[in-house]
C-alpha cells in the first residue's frame, strides 16, 4: 500500500510543481491541442451543404440511425414509454422468477486466465444493480453541463429553433438507446463472482457474424471511450465546474482566490472521486441513485420557477421555437445550421447511439435484456426533452438568446445561463454552482467505469489493470482543471462522437437480435396478466 501511495505521489507531484508556474494552464492547452488536434479536425470534419452551412459527418449516422431505428421497432420511444416506466416502478419485478433462462458457462477470451479462470452467466438476477440504480448512473453520465453550457451555445447560435430540433433529436434518440442498452446486457460478461462485463466491446465481438470485424471495432470503441472517458468525462465536466466556482467566487472589480489554482480544485474533485470509484459499479450506482434525483429536481424546479415568474411570455417563447425551427427566414438565413446545432448539442449531451449508456445498463440485474434498453429509452427523455428544453426556455424568456452570443464559448454559455436564472432568482448562481460540482462529479464516476470497461478489454481484467486505470483518471481530473477550456473542448467531443462509429455499425446489423428479445419481453408480460 505505500509503495502504492509513494508511486501516486510520484505522478502527481510535477503538477503541484508547475502548477505554481505563471502560464501553466496555456502550456497545458498548448500541449494538448498539439497532441490531439489531427485527431479533432478529423472527426469534426465538415461537408459544404451550401456556400454558408456545412455539416458535421458524424451528424448523418447519428440522425439517420436513430430514425431508421424509430420506424424499425414500430415507434418503440412513444410507444413503450409507458411500460418504461412500469419497469422502473418495479411492477414486473415479479417477471424474473418466472422463465428459467438458458444458463451459457463460457471461458471468456478477454479474461486474464489468471486472476478469473471463469466466466460465468449466472442464473436468476442476473448483474449488479437494480433497474433504478442503472438509469441513475447512466442519467449522470448525460444530465449535467452539456446541458447548461451546451444548450445556451446551440440556441445562441441556431436561435430558439434549436429548441425544436433538439427536441426532436432527443425522441428520436430513445430509439437509439434502446437498441444499444438491450444489446448490452444481452452479450454482457458476468464473472463467478458477479462482477459484470458489458457494452458495445461485448455485443461486436459476440454479435457480429465475421469476428473478425467485430473484434476491430470493438477494438476502437474500447480506445475510444477511454480517451472520452479521459476528455468529455472527465477533464471537460472539472473544468466547467472550475469556471463557475472560479466566477462566482470574484468579487465585483476583483480577482478570485481561486485565480491560477484550478490544479488545487482539480485535486479535491480528484481525491472525491477516487474515492467513490474504487468501490465499483455498486458504490457508483449508490451514489448517483441519490445524487441525479436531487440535482435533476432542484434545477427543474428553478427553471419551472423562472418560466412561471414570467408566465405572460411562455406563449411567446414557444412561438419563437416554433418560427425559428420553419420560418422562411429560418430557411434561407440557415435553417439548416439551426437544425444542426440542436441536433449536435443533443447528440453531446444524451449520448444516444454513442454507446456509452449500455456500458451502466449492462450491470443490472434482470434476465430479460430487452426490458432494460426500455428503461435506458428514458434517458433522452429526461436528459434532452426535459432538462434541455427547461433550459432553453429560461434563456428565451429572460432575453439571452441573440446575435450579440452566438460567439460564446462553453466558459461563457455556462455564465450566460446562470446569468439568466439571476435575473429571477438572485441567489441562483450559488445553487447552480453547487448543482454544477455535483453534475460534474456524478458524471465523472460514471465515465469512469465506461473508461475502465474499455482499458479491462484491452488491457485484461486483473487488479493491476484496475487501480492502475483510476490512479490515471484521478490524474487527468487535475489535468483537466487546470488546462484552458478549448483544447479541453476539441479532444472531448471528438473522442465521444468517435465512439459513434463503430457502435453504430453493430446497432444496425445487430437490430433483428434486439427485436427478438422484446418480443420475448413483451410476450412475458403478456404471460403475467393472462
Amino acid at each position: 500500500m505505500n509503495k502504492k501511495l509513494l508511486s501516486l505521489l510520484f505522478l502527481i507531484a510535477p503538477f503541484f510543481t508547475f502548477a505554481q508556474e505563471k502560464g501553466l494552464d496555456q502550456q497545458i492547452d498548448e500541449a494538448f491541442g498539439n497532441a490531439t488536434g489531427w485527431f479533432v479536425d478529423f472527426i469534426f470534419y465538415q461537408i459544404p451543404f451550401t456556400d454558408t452551412i456545412n455539416i458535421y459527418w458524424v451528424l448523418f449516422p447519428l440522425i439517420l440511425g436513430a430514425t431508421y431505428f424509430t420506424f424499425y421497432f414500430n415507434f418503440i420511444n412513444f410507444k413503450g414509454f409507458i411500460t418504461s416506466i412500469n419497469i422502473v416502478r418495479g411492477k414486473y419485478d415479479d417477471l424474473e422468477g418466472r422463465e428459467d433462462h438458458h444458463v451459457e458457462i463460457a471461458k471468456s477470451e478477454f479474461t486474464d486466465e489468471e486472476d478469473n479462470p471463469d466466466t460465468i452467466r449466472i442464473e436468476g438476477h442476473d448483474g449488479e444493480v437494480s433497474h433504478f440504480q442503472a438509469l441513475t448512473a447512466a442519467l449522470s453520465a448525460t444530465v449535467g453541463l452539456g446541458n447548461i453550457a451546451g444548450v445556451a451555445i446551440a440556441v445562441s447560435i441556431g436561435g430558439a429553433g434549436a429548441t425544436f430540433w433538439m427536441i426532436v433529436a432527443g425522441f428520436l434518440g430513445m430509439a437509439s438507446k434502446f437498441v444499444e442498452c438491450t444489446l448490452g446486457v444481452k452479450y454482457r460478461d458476468i464473472e463467478a463472482d458477479g462482477t459484470v462485463y458489458g457494452g458495445p466491446m461485448y455485443y461486436l465481438t459476440k454479435g457480429l457474424k465475421n469476428k473478425t470485424l467485430g473484434k476491430i471495432l470493438a477494438g476502437l470503441f474500447a480506445i475510444f471511450v477511454i480517451g472520452g472517458s479521459f476528455g468529455g468525462g472527465n477533464m471537460f465536466q472539472v473544468n466547467q465546474a472550475f469556471q463557475l466556482v472560479e466566477n462566482i467566487t470574484t468579487p465585483v472589480g476583483g480577482v478570485s482566490f481561486l485565480h491560477g489554482k484550478g490544479w488545487a480544485f482539480g485535486l479535491v474533485m480528484a481525491i472525491l472521486v477516487g474515492i467513490v470509484i474504487i468501490g465499483g459499479i455498486k458504490k457508483i450506482a449508490k451514489v448517483t441513485d441519490k445524487i441525479v434525483p436531487f440535482m435533476v429536481a432542484i434545477y427543474v424546479a428553478a427553471s419551472i420557477f423562472v418560466i412561471f415568474a414570467n408566465y405572460d411570455m411562455i406563449g411567446g417563447a414557444f412561438l419563437q421555437i416554433f418560427n425559428g425551427a420553419f420560418s422562411p427566414e429560418g430557411i434561407a438565413g440557415g435553417a439548416v445550421g439551426v437544425l444542426v446545432q440542436g441536433f449536435r448539442r443533443a447528440a453531446f449531451s444524451n449520448e444516444a447511439g454513442i454507446g456509452s449508456a449500455s456500458i451502466a445498463h449492462s450491470a443490472v440485474k434482470t434476465k430479460y435484456a430487452a426490458s432494460e434498453g426500455m428503461v435506458a429509452l428514458l434517458e433522452p427523455f429526461i436528459d434532452t426533452v426535459v432538462v434541455c428544453t427547461m433550459t432553453a426556455l429560461v434563456l428565451i424568456i429572460t432575453g439571452n438568446v441573440n446575435a450579440e452570443n452566438a460567439s460564446l464559448n462553453d466558459a461563457q454559455a455556462i455564465l450566460l445561463t446562470s446569468g439568466a436564472f439571476e435575473s429571477a432568482i438572485s441567489w441562483f448562481p450559488y445553487v447552480l454552482t453547487v448543482a454544477v460540482v455535483l453534475f460534474a462529479f456524478s458524471s465523472m464516476i460514471s465515465w469512469s467505469y465506461y473508461g475502465f470497461q474499455g482499458w479491462v478489454y484491452l488491457f485484461g481484467r486483473s487488479k493491476k489493470m484496475e487501480y492502475t486505470y483510476k490512479v490515471i483518471f484521478c490524474i487527468f481530473v487535475v489535468i483537466g482543471a487546470a488546462a484552458s477550456l478549448g483544447s479541453v473542448i476539441g479532444f472531448s467531443d471528438a473522442m465521444v462522437f468517435a465512439m459513434m462509429v463503430p457502435n453504430m455499425i453493430g446497432l444496425i446489423f445487430l437490430a433483428p437480435k434486439v427485436k427478438e428479445e422484446l418480443v420475448r419481453f413483451m410476450d412475458a408480460i403478456k404471460a403475467s396478466k393472462a
